[in-house]
């Protein structure tokens, strides 16, 4: 749908919790979301983002206790700490509220009663862990001790990190509060209960119906093929949230109000800007959608207890609830002692967003898959699409139609070529639409290939110093910042900043989808101005470092866990090293030079040999054996490999050949750059290298087996 008919969609994101800083695990649910609601708007939908800080609970309080703070002081000042980092990279959201709210109170309450009015709560006295010192039940984090099962010692109240057993704290040998440091007494407590197992076919049914991905839903089945518990929603004081109607001293539990928190900040929306009807989104019969984007960590809470909610409650349901993985740095975990445990903040003092969001939306799919920010292949891909690919095209070509008064050309020289780029924002919206940001990327990257080939056949900048050539220059030239206009409306989702730039350069009121449809003719652009700068390693490296640096302040140790002191010099082993450089080759008892340790077929089944298309070829300044090649292994995916083949190639000869590349080998980084992959050729060396030609058969991103 487009203007026309417009759809009406409000959108979450999970709600931050104000105890801590925004990081890039967090950040990655941010930006998938704003890229998506993004997109929404730019074709004309009315669509509303909201979200808001989940400010309740013991940590929270616990927190602003250490902090000599108020609760209510601690969640405002982390409040507008998460508003400037968000800002910082750019999450466009209509509102950002608290759960501390009124509107939440109201609709918390509401909620409750109306559960509570139908026979939905039921309530009974259970025993726990209690804090004799500071006077409150102690959660499951709160309490440390011996695990029972295998005796390790400094283990929660749940499980066990070293063996695995899960058990109750009651069963926790020598248990003591992690608060007070005193061991914890067993006290009875009466608390209130939702009666989910009331909606266990309700959500077989509605888990089912489309609304979440299908491994979410294969997930939750096994919950549901078992019987459900009632669930705990209450909490006893001391304890910073909402106060349960006709019951002093009990509590919501922090997660029976966190996704009400949605509702709250819509309605404080709705409140400030009066032309947006709550109930319209929100009643049981409505028409328009609701969409949550969460991580798959909570999925429990928005798929079986928030609908069961709502539907006691006779609100709507969500439309759809999009689950996405966790981020791991480099493969691993995100760790601070590594330096990959990293806050928006120092993310933001020395790179630029933008990378991030595209980094981003290029791996990104619809599936709960984790995701991986591997720092070099960042910094190579930001490089290589956005900076010599993308803007590479306004900045070759600009600046003839500027010095030759500024308007493009009143007829396109390349009309089908131009027709071919606004024809593929049909495909390039589907893939938006269905949150298949890594296609949609490879799309847009495949076309931004195709502009630059056109720009390098026609050589604009050649033709300008022959006399009488002028304007064919303005007609290439035009094309190109037609293309370009094409490319970073397409874009505009995940590089707002760019876009609004390409805006100003290209004199336009804005980038809509569908005013892409008419090409810019006798048309007055601006100056262009640079728009992005390159991605430094050295920023990333440094970026690694503050994180270590932080949690050297917190803790007082290095990362290594030792003292923050100086370490001793060490020794140094040049002597070793000089003698090991000039020992030569290993020889066998036959005189011959041992090749390699052998290895087992398992670790060779690991090597991916793929087919793989050489579309560009460049020699490399300052090498004297190496070729710079751009390999297409097949799905649109490109990868940058420097190769030992420059006795026995030109370059303009490689183009078009096939060669077969280790498609899996970790990227390299050289003095000229990242190089990812490597090339296979036969032949005895020197000039006998052998490629494969097109019409022998192979296919790029075929394995060789």
């Amino acid at each position: 749908m487009t203007a026309q008919n417009p759809r009406k969609i409000l959108v979450t994101s999970a709600l931050p919790y104000a105890n801590g800083s925004i990081h890039l695990g967090h950040l990655l649910e941010y930006i998938q979301t704003d890229i998506w609601v993004r997109f929404q708007k730019l074709r004309g939908n009315e669509c509303h983002y909201v979200c808001a800080d989940d400010a309740h609970g013991t940590a929270i309080m616990l927190r602003a206790e250490k902090e000599g703070l108020t609760p209510e002081q601690q969640i405002a000042r982390v409040k507008a700490e998460h508003e400037e980092d968000f800002a910082g990279f750019q999450i466009g959201f209509d509102n950002f509220h608290s759960t501390h709210s009124e509107e939440n109170r109201h609709f918390s309450e509401e909620i409750y009663k109306a559960c509570r009015d139908k026979g939905y709560i039921a309530s009974r006295s259970i025993k726990q862990l209690y804090d004799p010192v500071k006077e409150l039940f102690l959660a499951d984090r709160y309490i440390k001790g011996e695990c029972p099962n295998c005796g390790a010692d400094d283990q929660y109240g749940d499980n066990c990190e070293a063996c695995g057993a899960t058990y109750t704290p009651a069963e926790l040998k020598n248990p003591v509060s992690v608060i007070s440091g005193a061991t914890p007494v067993e006290k009875e407590s009466e608390h209130y209960f939702f009666k989910l197992p009331e909606f266990q076919q309700f959500l077989r049914e509605w888990t089912r119906s489309g609304t979440l991905q299908e491994g979410v839903a294969n997930k939750l089945a096994e919950w549901l093929d078992s019987d459900l518990h009632e669930w705990d929603i209450s909490r006893d004081a001391p304890y910073f949230g909402f106060e349960i109607p006709d019951a002093p001293g009990k509590y919501f539990y922090v997660w029976l109000d966190a996704p009400i928190g949605y509702m709250a900040s819509f309605k404080n929306l709705c409140d400030k800007r009066g032309d947006i009807d709550f109930d319209e989104f929100w009643k049981k019969d409505s028409t328009a959608e609701l969409y949550h984007f969460i991580g798959k960590d909570i999925i429990n809470f928005h798929a079986l207890f928030w609908p069961s909610m709502l539907t006691a409650a006779e609100y709507r349901t969500p439309t759809a609830v999009n689950a996405h993985g966790f981020v791991t740095v480099n493969g691993a975990k995100m760790s601070k002692s590594r330096g990959t445990f990293i806050k928006a903040r120092t993310y933001l003092n020395h790179l630029n967003p933008t990378y991030l969001r595209y980094y981003f939306a290029a791996k990104l799919g619809s599936g709960v898959d984790d995701f991986d920010l591997n720092l070099e292949d960042f910094v190579q891909r930001v490089n290589s699409d956005l900076v010599n690919k993308l803007v590479n095209i306004a900045s070759r070509t600009a600046n003839f139609v500027y010095k030759a008064g500024g308007n493009l050309t009143t007829e396109c020289a390349e009309p089908d070529m131009v027709a071919d780029f606004i024809n593929a924002g049909d495909q390039i919206a589907d893939f938006y639409e269905r949150r298949e940001f890594g296609r949609a990327m490879r799309e847009i990257m495949l076309l931004a290939d195709r502009a630059n080939e056109y720009i390098q056949e026609k050589a604009p900048w050649a033709m300008n110093k022959e006399q009488g050539r002028q304007q064919e220059v303005q007609d290439v030239c035009s094309v190109a910042i037609n293309l370009f206009r094409q490319l970073i409306t397409y874009l505009a989702p995940v590089l707002p900043e760019i876009a609004d730039k390409t805006a100003d350069f290209l004199n336009l009121d804005n980038l809509d989808w569908e005013s892409r449809r008419n090409i810019l003719l006798g048309h007055s652009i601006n100056k262009f101005k640079p728009m992005l700068p390159r991605a430094e390693m050295d920023k990333v490296t440094a970026i690694l470092e503050e994180t270590k640096d932080e949690l050297a302040k917190e803790t007082g140790k290095t990362p290594d866990g030792k003292k923050d002191d100086k370490p001793a010099p060490q020794k140094s082993d040049k002597k070793d090293a000089k003698k090991s450089k000039n020992k030569g080759p290993e020889l066998r008892e036959d005189g011959n030079e041992v090749i390699a340790d052998t290895i087992e077929f398992p670790d060779f089944a690991k090597v991916d040999l793929r087919i793989a298309k050489i579309v560009d070829a460049s020699h490399v300044e300052g090498a004297e054996k190496l070729l710079q090649l751009t390999l297409d292994i097949g799905n649109g995916e490109t990868r940058n490999v420097f190769s030992g083949i420059k006795a026995a190639y030109q370059p303009e000869d490689l183009k078009g050949k096939l060669t077969v590349m280790v498609a899996n080998l970790a990227p390299r980084k050289m003095k000229f750059g990242l190089s990812e992959g490597m090339v296979l050729a036969a032949g005895p060396g020197g000039e006998d290298i052998f490629l494969l030609e097109p019409h022998e058969g192979a296919q790029p991103g075929m394995r060789v087996m």
